[in-house]
């Protein structure tokens, strides 16, 4: 079992930035990929980015060179930094990990973007 936990989410200018934090309650360095999806109302949930064990990331071509993805192994915590925010970034952003064949999801953090 992995629990995740979600923080740094909150109301912002656009052009302003936020980083997002994503506690993992067991050791990340076993875990293949972690992930931050986001979800806005109406819409489906959708990838914003990933960072697999080895350290390849992967983004969203609308996050692309605004957002970065890292993983600190020894805390157990992944994060998305998120620069030059827009109103479309609002969403409910959700950590994601993928463990033995298994998708865990933490409870999501709000992200508003003021225009």
């Amino acid at each position: 079992q992995v629990q995740l936990v979600e923080s740094g989410g909150g109301l912002v200018q656009a052009g302003g930035s936020l980083r997002l934090s994503c506690a993992v309650s067991r050791s990340i360095f076993s875990i293949n990929v972690m992930g931050w999806y986001r979800q806005a109302p109406g819409k489906q949930r959708e990838l914003v980015a990933s960072i697999s064990r080895a350290g390849s990331t992967n983004y969203a071509d609308s996050v692309k060179g605004r957002f970065t993805i890292s993983r600190d192994n020894a805390k157990n915590t992944v994060y998305l930094q998120m620069n030059s925010l827009k109103p479309e970034d609002a969403a409910v952003y959700y950590c994601n990990g993928y463990f033995l064949n298994t998708n865990y999801w933490g409870q999501g953090t709000q992200v508003t973007v003021s225009s």
